[in-house]
């Protein structure tokens, strides 16, 4: 069971520890980051017991688009809930790429949890892969999320604030459900979802970068 446990959180505690780390500005408390991370593990029940319901009693069973509903809309439309209503007001957001840290710790707190449940169910064989793909795929989408949260806190505009908030909660929902099309409706699904996952580091990195690059110049332009 020690394990398995090991193998469920050191994906996600890695991967958060490098984003974490890459904050090279004005690192956030670590206090917030792992109150965010447990405020994504809490959202794995409702969430399992809200897509229980959509394949229960709604009958939403089969079908691509239920599918991604069920995962893509529902999951990233709570954890952008979270995000935005314990980070994004937080007086410690107060760079860019504070957008995220907080974005991927609630999503690795999600991810964490619930491939700890993959793996109760289904055993440690499958632990790689969940490591590879869903865990670090959840941590891609909340840079996007994260990045975008990022530019709306700090614009001047209020237009262009509400229009990075719709891409902060759309572009997520986009990649998570192109993310899982591929794997319900392509056979052999491995050979595209490879390049798909590489495509995501490299934009992920990009936006990363990007974040800091807006992030040095609030600093510079603050009084002294």
């Amino acid at each position: 069971m020690i394990a398995m446990i090991g193998a469920a959180i050191a994906p996600g505690i890695a991967i958060m520890s490098y984003f974490y780390l890459r904050d090279s500005l004005e690192p956030e408390p670590i206090s917030m980051v792992i109150r965010s991370f447990i405020f994504g593990m809490l959202l794995v029940i409702p969430i399992m017991v809200l897509q229980y319901i959509m394949q229960t009693e709604w009958n939403w069973r089969n079908g691509v688009v239920a599918d991604i509903i069920q995962s893509a809309v529902v999951e990233e439309f709570f954890k952008w809930m979270v995000i935005f209503f314990t980070a994004y007001k937080h007086v410690e957001f107060d760079e860019p790429y504070d957008g995220i840290v907080y974005a991927v710790a609630v999503s690795l707190g999600f991810a964490t949890l619930e491939n700890l449940f993959y793996l109760i169910i289904n055993g440690l064989n499958i632990a790689f892969w969940r490591a590879l793909l869903p865990v670090s795929s959840h941590a891609l989408f909340a840079v996007w999320m994260g990045y975008y949260l990022g530019r709306a806190k700090f614009t001047q505009k209020k237009e262009q604030e509400k229009l990075f908030l719709w891409l902060s909660i759309t572009l997520p929902i986009g990649l998570h459900a192109l993310y899982n099309a591929i794997f319900l409706s392509i056979q052999n699904w491995l050979v595209v979802i490879v390049p798909f996952m590489l495509v995501l580091w490299w934009q992920g990195l990009k936006k990363v970068q990007r974040a800091h690059d807006f992030g040095s110049k609030n600093l510079s332009s603050r009084p002294q």
